[in-house]
């Protein structure tokens, strides 16, 4: 229990956490519980971009033949909409980011949409992993300053 260590990778080495003093054993948790913050933050704006992704294609989904001509509401800001109407039923223009759009049949928007939703989530499942990682080796550091403070508080009681 004294020794800890992350996933194999390069630059990851073990470390013998009975050889730290508390206050290096602090700083290991303060950094460890930034890094958790980080992680944290990720997988929730990861969250969102999914759920952009899952809604961007379930209106391709929604686009038939028979929507042709029908009248829509056009978001021109997150809270202002005007009236349009749907011209073409075959084609649609994504965002694809950064200020760019391709045109798209709808078949080839769902499959955008579905690998963009795959690679998200992929890539949230990794970093929950890092997360739980990261979570074992910060419960196993503040077991470690729990064993230190009441071992300092057996020598303190026995010192008086």
């Amino acid at each position: 229990m004294a020794t800890v260590s992350t996933a194999p990778a390069p630059g990851m080495h073990q470390i013998d956490l009975s050889k730290l003093n508390l206050h290096q054993l602090g700083q290991l948790k303060q950094q460890l519980d930034q890094e958790l913050n980080v992680c944290q933050d990720s997988l929730q704006t990861l969250k969102m971009a999914q759920g952009k992704f899952v809604e961007s294609g379930e209106c391709v989904e929604k686009i038939s033949p028979e929507s042709l001509g029908k009248t829509i509401l056009v978001p021109l800001t997150g809270s202002m909409y005007v009236p349009g109407s749907i011209t073409d039923t075959t084609n649609v223009l994504i965002d694809i980011g950064t200020g760019y759009y391709a045109q798209k049949d709808i078949d080839g928007a769902k499959d955008y949409f579905k690998r963009k939703v795959q690679f998200v989530t992929e890539q949230m499942e990794k970093i929950q992993v890092i997360g739980i990682e990261k979570s074992r080796v910060r419960d196993a550091i503040c077991k470690m300053i729990e064993m230190k403070m009441q071992v300092m508080a057996q020598a303190q009681q026995a010192a008086s």
